[in-house]
């Protein structure tokens, strides 16, 4: 198939690319010295730059065509995803960010070293790693099929490939020189990109429904479309789910990921870090508020033709085999030239925002909790910890393209769930760390060897209770909000077997 760029589409195109050029020469000019620095931009980042980058980090060309989806097929209540996170990050706030300032600390894991041991630290690295090659190698995977798709209306092997090395180059771009500090500042670049792309979709899309803004709220509240608030406990994003199993989620999100929780160690102080995070998601919520909306009018576009004047729009939702996004869909038939190209670039800054971040973090984590305790020669410059830091970032791009390319055959070729396993593998990760906080925080138990045991038995619980396991067993599904709950609770019990410490 032909690419439907049109001239106007490939000059917004290129001249996106050419922003990305320019600013990451701009971005890289800063002189670092040491990998400190490089990490954490020497704690001298301001405060609204961290909030946005962290409201960045948490989109995803998953969440860009996601967020439609959801309110396309069903409400608005996936809303309340972000109220429960609104509440989780009120917690990390207060609760974990004033710990990690007071160890002064590059990653989220030298916590754990303070309070049980070097190796703690490692084992919750390794975790950490792993976790993040699988989660964040599929939604490079996403973002690659979505940006092939587009340029190339196909998702053939070599234009995926294409994709991804479009992707890694810009977030290559930022990351290899400049470090965090350049990570936190194109991230303001391409959260404007993707919130003005969403922006010009819901206008562009409102005005060529052609009928008034009353009849399109009377026929969504009629069919039920606008529900804000799930009261039944049937699992996914009910009131119940979200004050728990997706509490606990957004949690170990916002603050026992370092691919999230680096760019608030980045502020000049405990406080600032903390604002940074309330101020990300009271940013996140009308943005992810945006995208539903998007998926409201789509779905008066697609499925009430007699509203929205439209005959004749394309509603077969594969191409080559692949289901696709309803959003992707418009995108492909219905868009006109000018707003494709900006959609497409949209689609890019949602994934670049949350590629050039992981390859910070992942090798901050390699680093600072592996390399540099465990595997460095004593009396090594800081010269040469800063240079196996790019060196890892490097590394880490190298093996993020690997795994996307694996999601891609895994994907089209067998029918095992690798990908649902890959994007939901940090949540296996998240249950067993909040497992080992929590004793780290609240109680004065756990050990070097109980870390390791509940890090392995949270994220065993967690895979054992997914439907491709426990399904292929007996019939019978585990909420996820559940899996959550019971993955952190044997992480929790296992550490509570370790020897009580008087000094803590």
């Amino acid at each position: 198939m032909q690419s439907n760029f049109s001239t106007l589409d490939w000059m917004i195109f290129a001249s996106y690319f050419l922003l990305l050029i320019l600013t990451s020469v701009l971005l890289s000019q800063t002189k670092i010295k040491t990998s400190r620095e490089y990490f954490t931009g020497a704690n001298s980042m301001p405060m609204f730059a961290v909030a946005i980058s962290v409201l960045a980090t948490s989109q995803s060309a998953a969440t860009f065509l996601g967020g439609p989806e959801y309110s396309y097929k069903h409400d608005l209540t996936f809303l309340g995803f972000y109220v429960s996170a609104f509440l989780a990050v009120i917690f990390v706030a207060k609760v974990l960010v004033p710990k990690f300032y007071e160890v002064n600390a590059i990653t989220v894991y030298e916590y754990l070293e303070h309070r049980y041991g070097e190796t703690s630290k490692r084992y919750a690295g390794i975790m950490f790693l792993v976790g993040r090659l699988f989660a964040s190698g599929a939604r490079l995977y996403i973002g690659a099929l979505a940006i092939s798709m587009i340029l190339f209306s196909d998702i053939l092997a070599t234009h995926i490939a294409i994709s991804i090395a479009i992707l890694m180059i810009g977030a290559l771009a930022y990351t290899y020189f400049g470090g965090v500090k350049s990570v936190i500042f194109s991230d303001i670049i391409q959260a404007i990109t993707y919130v003005g792309a969403g922006v010009a979709v819901l206008i562009y899309l409102y005005y060529t429904l052609n009928t008034d803004f009353s009849t399109i709220i009377t026929t969504l509240s009629v069919e039920n479309k606008l529900k804000l608030v799930d009261f039944s406990f049937s699992g996914g994003f009910t009131i119940w789910t979200l004050l728990t199993g997706w509490f606990l989620l957004n949690i170990a999100a916002y603050g026992l990921d370092q691919d999230m929780t680096q760019r608030v160690l980045t502020c000049k102080n405990k406080k600032e870090g903390e604002k940074s995070l309330i101020y990300a998601i009271v940013f996140t919520i009308p943005v992810a508020l945006l995208f539903l909306l998007i998926g409201l009018l789509l779905y008066i576009f697609y499925q009430h033709p007699e509203i929205s004047n439209v005959s004749s729009a394309c509603v077969d939702q594969n191409i080559d085999g692949q289901s696709v996004k309803i959003f992707m869909l418009y995108i492909l038939n219905e868009m006109p030239e000018g707003l494709r190209g900006l959609v497409t670039v949209g689609a890019i800054a949602a994934a670049l925002s949350s590629t050039n971040s992981v390859l910070s973090a992942m090798s901050s984590v390699a680093v600072e909790d592996i390399y540099r305790p465990w595997l460095a020669k004593k009396g090594q410059s800081e010269e040469h910890f800063l240079k196996v830091s790019r060196v890892m970032v490097l590394v880490f791009a190298l093996l993020l393209s690997i795994m996307g390319m694996v999601s891609f055959y895994w994907q089209q070729y067998t029918e095992l769930p690798l990908l649902n396993f890959a994007l939901g593998v940090m949540a296996f990760a998240y249950a067993s760390l909040l497992g080992v906080y929590a004793a780290a925080i609240f109680t004065n138990r756990g050990d070097e060897t109980t870390v390791l045991w509940a890090l392995i038995g949270g994220f065993l619980t967690v895979f054992f209770l997914q439907p491709y396991i426990i399904g292929s067993i007996i019939d019978f599904k585990v909420d996820f909000s559940i899996m959550m709950i019971v993955g952190t609770l044997v992480s929790f019990l296992i550490m509570m077997l370790g020897e009580a410490k008087k000094d803590v």
